[in-house]
């Protein structure tokens, strides 16, 4: 297993830094070299096997980079995963290189094949694993990208060692997704939902729900309702539209629990609204029920009944992603059907109750299945943030002004390592909050 280890991490640190590397292990000590030199780096872990544990019980300390003469990405300690304790010299010449008393290539390995996660314990009542059981959460780092703050350190010690080594330049980006759980308020649900819908306006002082419910309820046909409060997809396009930013919209496909979206996928409003993405330039992707995430056939039928419509409606879909409803997910059993189901990348991992680094990251990245040891085709792209983490009741229920400060120091970190912000926002969440999703984007 080792050996797939090894390759995943020397295509990881190509993707991430450039320039072609060499992994080789001997008596607990990493070595990595660049491809033609015979000089090298030595990771010697003071820990060894720490970062086989399949849970959060590991060790955790910081390191002061620019006490040693180094830079801090991000400012401040460095947090380390899995170093019981900082050596007077994390980082010393050695006699062909470097040595590194820490083993920063297998916390890599740690962090983004989410081992902590297989025996994890402290989920929800959904199944999923929150954010305050994480290890970095315990230790005060989930708003750290952490893999991406010892990336540039690994960077920096390679410049010194290979001067000639031009070290790859990552540009930000800032990604913005949209869960289509309910694309109409009044539309396509049940008589009673509808009538809930319509009581809940009125008993909150929307007195023009009583008129618009029914209307647009009756009315919908092959497009939905400009009257429909939750149909702000307009809206969520043009602010992208104006910004130069690209939206993705993900769909369900399926209904495996009363939890899923009223509406099915090939309705002739629904065709119409993805015809309209599609024409608009903005992504189509998969929102696989809420069932789905311990089941392969569930997944592949749900990406297939997806390709299928769009494919009736004109629709190509070069590169298709998925974002899991609710946010659930089984570690690495997910993953591992979603690669079989076909999808380019998967968006889901976030925790449900804070936003932040679930995956020490801010890059999308090659997946690998820890419990097989083999790579896989799909690719991981980290979820950032979550708007219903920040101001949902049940989670951190944030006002507008905290909502924006946390949401705008997210986004700042991701553009100090050069990452991608990755920003969820429902369709169905923005009444109310449209002043606060333009702040975001623009701040």
């Amino acid at each position: 297993m080792l050996d797939a280890v090894d390759r995943w991490l020397e295509a990881l640190l190509t993707e991430r830094l450039g320039g072609i590397w060499q992994l080789s292990r001997a008596s607990g000590v990493v070595d990595l070299r660049l491809a033609g030199s015979e000089n090298r780096i030595r990771f010697k872990s003071n820990s060894p096997g720490i970062f086989d544990v399949t849970n959060s019980e590991v060790p955790c300390s910081s390191w002061d980079a620019e006490r040693e003469g180094w830079r801090s990405i991000i400012g401040g300690p460095l947090p380390a995963p899995g170093l019981p304790f900082v050596p007077d010299r994390l980082i010393q010449r050695d006699t062909d290189g470097f040595l590194v008393r820490y083993g920063i290539l297998d916390m890599f390995y740690w962090v983004l094949s989410r081992l902590e996660e297989i025996d994890s314990i402290g989920v929800d009542q959904h199944g999923r694993f929150m954010a305050r059981h994480s290890h970095a959460f315990r230790h005060g780092y989930l708003d750290r990208p952490v893999v991406d703050e010892w990336f540039d350190v690994v960077g920096q010690v390679a410049v010194k060692l290979w001067p000639a080594f031009v070290r790859k330049q990552n540009v930000f980006s800032f990604q913005l997704s949209h869960d289509v759980d309910r694309p109409s308020r009044y539309g396509f649900s049940s008589a009673s939902k509808f009538a809930y819908s319509v009581v809940r306006d009125v008993l909150k002082g929307r007195l023009s729900s009583i008129a618009t419910g029914p209307w647009v309820r009756y009315r919908i046909g092959s497009r939905l309702s400009s009257l429909d409060p939750l149909n702000t997809f307009d809206w969520l396009m043009s602010q992208s539209e104006e910004r130069g930013l690209r939206s993705s919209f993900y769909f369900i496909c399926e209904k495996s629990s009363y939890l899923d979206a009223d509406y099915v996928i090939e309705h002739p409003a629904i065709r119409h609204l993805l015809r309209e993405i599609y024409d608009r330039g903005h992504e189509i992707g998969l929102h696989p029920s809420y069932n789905s995430f311990d089941s392969k056939s569930q997944l592949k039928l749900e990406a297939e009944r997806l390709y299928l419509t769009c494919e009736r409606e004109g629709i190509k879909l070069h590169a298709t992603g998925s974002r899991m409803h609710y946010l659930r997910w089984s570690h690495p059993a997910t993953l591992r059907y979603l690669d079989s189901a076909g999808l380019t990348y998967d968006n889901t991992l976030t925790y449900p109750d804070r936003p932040g680094f679930r995956c020490g990251t801010c890059f999308e990245y090659p997946g690998f299945d820890p419990v097989k040891g083999r790579s896989l085709n799909i690719r991981v792209r980290p979820l950032v943030a979550m708007e219903v983490s920040v101001f949902g009741s049940q989670y951190m229920g944030c006002n507008h002004a905290d909502a924006l400060e946390l949401l705008t120091g997210l986004k700042e970190k991701c553009r100090k390592v050069g990452g991608c912000f990755t920003l969820l926002w429902h369709n169905s969440e923005l009444r109310g909050r449209e002043s606060l999703y333009r702040a975001v984007l623009d701040q």
